[in-house]
Formats: structure tokens, C-alpha cells, sequence
């Protein structure tokens, strides 16, 4: 089971290469301040994985964050 796992996890590896953005990154995106997605994050609004000091984001988290705020109009 353990080989099957790190197949898996290789496999994974080679498919995905995830790239984070960092805070900076994404207040540029959505122009709004870095305090902004602080505050987003802290919140619990938008997922983030803590590294050391700082917050990465998933542009999938961020896709994630925006798809659950848009609006229809009229």
C-alpha cells in the first residue's frame, strides 16, 4: 500500500505543478490592498496556506473565492 502511495503522490507531482501567489500577487489581481486579503484570509474567506511568515494562495482558491461572489443582474 505504501508503494501505491508514492506512485500516487508522484504521479500527482508531475501532473499538477501548483503554483502559489503571494499576498502582493493577489491585491494586484483583485486591486485592493494587501491589509484587504489579510483580512480575507483571517476571515476564513480566502484559503491560504501559511509558510513561515507569510500566506501562498492557490489561483484555484482565489478562482474559488471570486465564482462565490458574483452576482446576477436583473
Amino acid at each position: 500500500m505504501t508503494e501505491e502511495k508514492s506512485i500516487t503522490m508522484a504521479e500527482r507531482r508531475e501532473d499538477t505543478h501548483t503554483r502559489f501567489m503571494t499576498v502582493g500577487e493577489v491585491a494586484a489581481v483583485l486591486r485592493v490592498s494587501t491589509m484587504t486579503v489579510y483580512r480575507l484570509i483571517n476571515s476564513g474567506e480566502l484559503t491560504a496556506a501559511r509558510i513561515g511568515r507569510s500566506f501562498r494562495i492557490r489561483p484555484q482558491d482565489l478562482d474559488d473565492y471570486l465564482s462565490a461572489r458574483f452576482t446576477k443582474a436583473g
